[in-house]
């Protein structure tokens, strides 16, 4: 199920000439990019833009730019982009039921923010994440309850950098998440510096650099490549970092 499949342009008209965002290449050249798959990632080297174009896809699909569902809304620090105003979008026919961003840069706030929404009274609202506060977990643990708990299906998920908090195996059995959940009519947007996260069967690949965004393979990604050959050869990949 595709719930979004298309971002036909970003207008920057209007932009100051100062802004951030102009001075990033996937965003200042962005023509169009096509959602086919029932998973999306996007990869590149820090600074390229991709965590950028992920939180303006999540806000323009409504969701709160910190992360969480659709109905948060709070902010702890007001830092996002407008970019997420700047999409044309197309949308599919039918609309999702479900949906979450999660984020890794702003994780503690969201674990927060269910820990007040808990308190406010919502009767059973804790269980929806497990039924134990997210602050009492561990980074891992708190990232699994709310994958586990909270993905229901039928939804859009935009996920930002997930393995920030999870070890290969983990990573592992997130990919087992990942593919229930597509059987289940969702679809996947992540942006990942993880080769095991990106060898999800039957997805699109974005990779983003200097000179803009392309469509690639999996073993063509740099993620894959330089990952490959360290783990080749971590010796010789060792001298030659610290030149001995």
């Amino acid at each position: 199920m595709i719930y979004l499949e298309k971002i036909n342009g970003i207008d920057l008209e209007g932009i100051e000439e100062d802004d951030y965002l102009i001075d990033i290449p996937a965003i200042k050249n962005f023509k169009e990019m096509t959602f086919e798959k029932s998973v999306t990632f996007f990869v590149g080297e820090n600074g390229t833009g991709k965590s950028t174009l992920l939180e303006g896809i999540a806000i323009s699909l409504g969701f709160n730019p910190e992360g969480g569902s659709k109905n948060f809304n709070f902010a702890t620090n007001d830092t996002h982009s407008e970019l997420g105003n700047l999409m044309n979008i197309n949308r599919g026919i039918i609309r999702e039921r479900d949906g979450f961003f999660l984020r890794a840069e702003s994780f503690y706030n969201v674990a927060s923010e269910i820990d007040e929404l808990d308190k406010l009274g919502n009767s059973g609202f804790m269980n929806y994440y497990g039924g134990k506060s997210l602050h009492k977990q561990s980074h891992g643990e708190s990232f699994r309850s709310i994958i586990n708990n909270r993905f229901s299906g039928n939804g859009i998920y935009i996920l930002d950098e997930p393995e920030s908090a999870l070890s290969p195996t983990s990573q592992m059995s997130l990919l087992c998440i990942i593919n229930n959940l597509v059987k289940r009519n969702s679809q996947f947007i992540i942006a990942t510096h993880s080769p095991i996260l990106l060898a999800y069967p039957e997805s699109d690949i974005y990779e983003f650099s200097e000179e803009g965004i392309k469509k690639t393979e999996y073993k063509l990604t740099d993620t894959y490549s330089i990952t490959k050959s360290f783990l080749d050869n971590p010796e010789r990949m060792i001298h030659l970092l610290f030149d001995e």
